[in-house]
């Protein structure tokens, strides 16, 4: 089990090395092929540990393996250390085995670019840099693996430097990351200092030892990287500028790798938030918010990447409502099944893009539906599966983080609930309003002049081949675990990892009837969603109402990016500027020019004693005596 996860974590950064090394030595394509076969091997190797895991029973599906130690100082072990058990090896599954068809994909999305070899060194070192994040056997190799997905986002949303934009971008997540990465890393630099370890299972084991300040300054530390990484409210502005990059980066940002992180982190160091039960209830909080803001935005979005982004966002913030009320299992069940669809929806509208020459704005879309009739099928089917509806894989997922918080009974319980349900109306409008608008109707006139097909297909094997292994994954992903019925595998699989006093949580597990009311209602709600998209943008193509102000707000992201303008970017620029005019310039600035200015007004000065006469030596030899025996003499007296 542990030789498999050190080859899955290890086979994506040597794909990285070789193609680094090898250079031009090695064709565009063939790079791509090398950078997908180390990721496949990864794939392999995070299959081999899963199944290693399930002929083991209980505690003996947790095992640690260090490489080496750099440093031993008391119980601080400062290592190599990996962590394999049900939770790190789910989450191998998933970044690994998503992660080898969107670096498939990539091939063909990629083919032609002057910087292919670049990018799929990036592309293999992101799987690495998650892979060591979630392997991770102690703080200071998931600091480590944290720093490198944070770069890793950097290199790949500014891929394309030549454009302004997308280096606006990168630079915009990497602020943004550092933010919560900042507060993460003096989190773990507190609990580092109180529990005496960098170990996660040992300082887990002394989190009681923690006063209630201290646990709560380290869940609030953790949350706020997590909250960056995954894009939550209140740092959340990256993520739809992140679509900047190419489209296989979107598809790996958001399904595999980076956002999420912070729902990994959160599951991770569970015992720290149950010590700080605000800090958790805060966590499911921020979720509710996110997915209803992520939602409302989404509706108006023209830029179908955008669309999509924004569903990551509310997705995740399901994901965080989960983790905040202790249903970690449920969680990260939906973590696993949106990981499928949303790989699909991203991998589907890339051959969208690819057909229609680069173009993103559903607004000059449409008609597709005859042109494109495979790539419709899947992306109706990751839209359904996003949607809730069943038997999708995202419908049992998403469903049961709902009943677990209706199974709380309790005003905080119900508020998520019915938020959890809104925000299921909102899923379904905006995820078939990009289906109604992109795929039904006429053929725009954009779509008749430029669309094109790859050789008389709708894209080539190395793009179709991963969306129709991700449209089956969305179909079935779900089944592994179904509500109301007993069948519940993943959650016995992780349950030795997340297992946590349900009544420390007030959390109990929901009724039959609880499931299946939740069931009935989220199917509702997403229904009556798909008919609203349907009146208002479908075959019939009315008008939406027209709601200026609200219309204004929405298109302007709830005025996020400028309140943070105004707020920290403006500030930050005036005290630059000030400091330049009023310190930099005239103390620093201008004490380095009258330095210089003397210096040189001395030289000049000295040069122009050296007149080159003998005589005038002599007299100046002179009269520095006949000072000095003037000095000693009236010493004397």
């Amino acid at each position: 089990m542990t030789t498999a996860a050190w080859i899955c974590l290890l086979s994506p950064l040597a794909g990285a090395v070789a193609i680094t090394l090898l250079g031009t030595r090695i064709p565009r394509r063939e790079a791509g092929y090398l950078a997908t076969l180390s990721v496949a091997v990864s794939a392999v190797a995070a299959a081999v540990a899963f199944f290693a895991a399930l002929g083991r029973g209980g505690e003996e599906r947790e095992a640690e393996t260090t490489a080496w130690t750099w440093l031993t100082a008391g119980e601080l072990d400062f290592g190599l250390t990996l962590l394999v058990d049900p939770l790190s090896i789910l989450m191998m599954l998933i970044v690994a085995g998503v992660g080898s068809l969107i670096v498939g994909y990539s091939i063909g999305y990629m083919d032609g670019d002057d910087e292919e070899r670049r990018f799929f060194v990036y592309m293999a070192l992101f799987v690495f840099s998650m892979l060591l994040l979630v392997l991770a056997g102690n703080f200071l190799i998931l600091l480590a693996g944290w720093g490198l997905v944070g770069l890793c986002s950097y290199l790949l949303i500014g891929f394309h430097h030549e454009r302004p934009s997308a280096i606006a971008a990168a630079k915009k997540a990497f602020v943004m990351n550092a933010v919560g990465d900042a507060a993460m890393a003096l989190a773990l630099f507190l609990l580092i200092y109180e529990s005496g370890t960098l170990d996660y299972l040992r300082s887990f084991e002394r989190v009681g030892e923690l006063g209630s300040t201290t646990a709560t300054l380290v869940a609030l530390g953790l949350l706020g990287g997590a909250v960056a990484k995954s894009a939550q409210i209140p740092l959340h502005t990256w993520l739809p500028d992140a679509m900047e990059g190419p489209t296989p980066v979107s598809a790996l940002i958001h399904a595999a790798t980076m956002v999420t992180a912070g729902v990994y982190l959160i599951v991770r160091t569970h015992p720290i938030f149950e010590a700080s039960v605000g800090i958790q209830e805060l966590a499911a909080g921020l979720g509710a918010i996110t997915l209803l803001v992520a939602g409302l935005i989404a509706l108006v979005q023209t830029d179908i990447k955008r669309v999509i982004a924004y569903s990551t966002m509310s997705q995740i913030g399901y994901m965080f409502l989960g983790a905040g009320i202790g249903a970690y299992a449920n969680g990260m069940f939906h973590l696993m099944t949106h990981a499928f669809f949303k790989a699909l929806l991203f991998l589907g509208a890339g051959i969208v893009i690819h057909a229609l020459v680069g173009e993103q704005d559903i607004r000059k879309m449409g008609g597709l539906r005859g042109l494109m009739p495979k790539t419709f099928v899947a992306m109706l089917i990751g839209a359904g599966a996003l949607a809730a509806l069943p038997p999708l894989s995202g419908f049992f997922s998403k469903d049961s983080i709902l009943a677990s918080a209706l199974a709380r009974e309790d005003g905080f319980g119900y508020v998520l609930y019915a938020v959890g349900l809104a925000g299921a109306l909102l899923t379904a409008m905006y995820t078939f309003r990009m289906i109604f608008v992109v795929f039904l109707g006429e053929p725009s006139a954009f779509v008749r002049e430029h669309h094109h097909a790859h050789q008389g297909k709708e894209g080539p094997f190395s793009m179709t081949a991963p969306v129709a292994v991700l449209a089956v994954l969305a179909v079935i992903g779900g089944w592994i675990q179904i509500a109301g019925t007993g069948w519940h595998p993943l959650a016995d699989f992780l349950d030795p990892v997340v297992a946590v006093e349900r009544e420390h949580l007030a959390l109990v597990e929901p009724t039959v009837t609880q499931d299946y009311v939740t069931a009935a209602l989220s199917v509702a709600l997403s229904l009556a969603g798909i008919a609203l998209a349907w009146l208002i943008y479908g075959a019939r193509r009315r008008e939406a109402p027209r709601q200026p102000f609200l219309q204004r707000v929405l298109e302007r992201k709830f005025y996020c990016d400028e309140a943070y303008d105004f707020a920290f970017y403006r500030p930050a620029a005036a005290t630059a500027r000030g400091w330049t005019r009023w310190i930099e310039g005239p103390l620093i600035g201008g004490s380095i020019a009258g330095l210089a200015g003397g210096t040189r007004e001395l030289g000049r000065g000295l040069s122009e004693a050296q007149t080159g006469f003998l005589r005038t030596y002599a007299l100046a030899i002179a009269s520095g005596l006949a000072v000095l025996a003037l000095v000693f003499v009236s010493v004397r007296l």
